[in-house]
């Protein structure tokens, strides 16, 4: 299964390098909007699929990214200095967010994640000596390495496929340490963990933190995709489709961001050709899958199983009851 698995992945990355060359430069686009996605969605499934904690504040995270890599870059700044401190400064906020969470659980939490990213999205909107207000901020370069440049968008979009790719390389090698147990422990039950040793008070905030750097990252490299941001983009509704996204492709499963992400992004571009109803649509869509498969759409494999056991464990037990 392992080696399935593997083959599977290596597969997929063959794809995501061969494809975009045959693509125009709307399509690189929507890759490269993909993959951003997926970084900043692997970050809040770690919270909330992992650590089984409520945060609906992910877009915060992901304006503070954007808007410090473009002040970085706007100042004469290089990129390459801007994205850590990004990610570095989402840290730290992360791990005063993930205070709320060691003293109120389940919706209390969400709305003070809301109300977080609600206060965020004001000050990115009224501090306009700083975030340019309403107007945004414009004219935002993409980076440049060793004689490199990435301003053509293939040559962006290959740059933010290295970026997912380690970012989720080293997420899988937390996720298989004892960190990662802890993670689990912590969401499958909490106090049980805390009688096992675990410092579930550290964790909880850790998942926040961690959380936070992979939004972040994705914010600078959106920032410098698209060359221009404004308050609009870190809505509390964006985090709400960032956890949709988590919630369609699966929570807790590391693969999900990856599906996820392609519903929220690639699925509505894929729904145009229902014009005005296309959102309608797309909407209708995520209902349903939320009411027929409430642990994402990577729990299908687990569901057929589970059925299947249960049918020979029936078939066994008749057997048995036949015999007797």
């Amino acid at each position: 299964m392992k080696k399935l698995n593997l083959l599977f992945a290596l597969v997929a990355l063959a794809a995501l390098v061969v494809v975009p060359n045959f693509l125009k430069n709307y399509g690189i686009h929507m890759f490269t909007t993909w993959l951003v996605f997926i970084i900043a969605t692997m970050g809040l499934n770690l919270t909330v699929g992992y650590a089984g904690q409520k945060s609906l504040g992910h877009a915060a995270f992901f304006g503070i990214g954007a808007y410090t890599v473009a002040i970085f870059l706007k100042a004469g700044l290089s990129f390459w200095l801007g994205l850590p401190v990004a990610a570095l400064f989402c840290f730290v906020v992360g791990l005063a967010l993930g205070f709320p969470a060691l003293r109120v659980q389940t919706i209390y939490l969400a709305f003070a994640t809301l109300g977080f990213n609600t206060a965020l999205w004001l000050v990115m909107r009224n501090e306009e000596w700083l975030t340019g207000g309403t107007y945004g901020i414009n004219n935002i370069a993409r980076p440049s390495l060793g004689g490199i440049s990435f301003d053509g968008n293939l040559a962006y979009y290959y740059l933010v496929l290295t970026f997912t790719v380690v970012l989720a390389l080293l997420l899988w090698g937390l996720l298989r340490s004892p960190w990662g147990k802890a993670f689990t422990a912590l969401r499958d039950n909490a106090i049980r963990a805390e009688s096992l040793g675990i410092d579930t008070r550290s964790y909880t905030l850790l998942s926040f933190a961690i959380g936070a750097v992979y939004a972040g990252v994705a914010g600078g490299l959106y920032a410098s995709q698209v060359q221009f941001i404004d308050p609009a983009l870190f809505t509390v509704g964006a985090s709400i489709m960032m956890y949709l996204m988590v919630v369609v492709g699966g929570p807790g499963y590391f693969l999900g961001p990856v599906l996820g992400s392609a519903v929220g992004v690639v699925l509505p571009e894929w729904l145009r050709f229902a014009q005005a109803w296309y959102l309608f649509v797309f909407g209708a869509a995520v209902v349903v899958l939320m009411i027929w498969l409430p642990d994402g759409l990577l729990s299908i494999p687990d569901r057929l199983k589970a059925r299947r056991q249960s049918r020979e464990a029936s078939a066994a037990r008749a057997a048995q009851g036949v015999k007797a």
